[in-house]
């Protein structure tokens, strides 16, 4: 899954802002983030632009951990 983060002003007061994709929609992703900074670079109130993504099939917990017990990986030589 991507989430793209975005901050927009209204005055005084600044606004955040968020948007997931799903695992097969990073093209759409990155477009709608390069849409944010074009306008952020056009002089519009939007800042703090970024994507982060997390992979729901992962292995192991989100941070450093260690794999589950019946992981079996190998390093494939060729």
């Amino acid at each position: 899954m991507y989430m793209v983060y975005w901050m927009e002003a209204n005055g005084d007061e600044a606004h955040p802002h968020a948007r997931p994709f799903n695992t097969d929609e990073l093209s759409a992703a990155l477009s709608f983030t390069e849409v944010l900074r074009q306008r952020q670079r056009a002089g519009e109130s939007v800042s703090f632009v970024t994507m982060c993504a997390e992979n729901p099939h992962s292995v192991g917990a989100p941070g450093v951990a260690d794999p589950p017990a019946d992981y079996a990986w190998k390093k494939r030589r060729p």
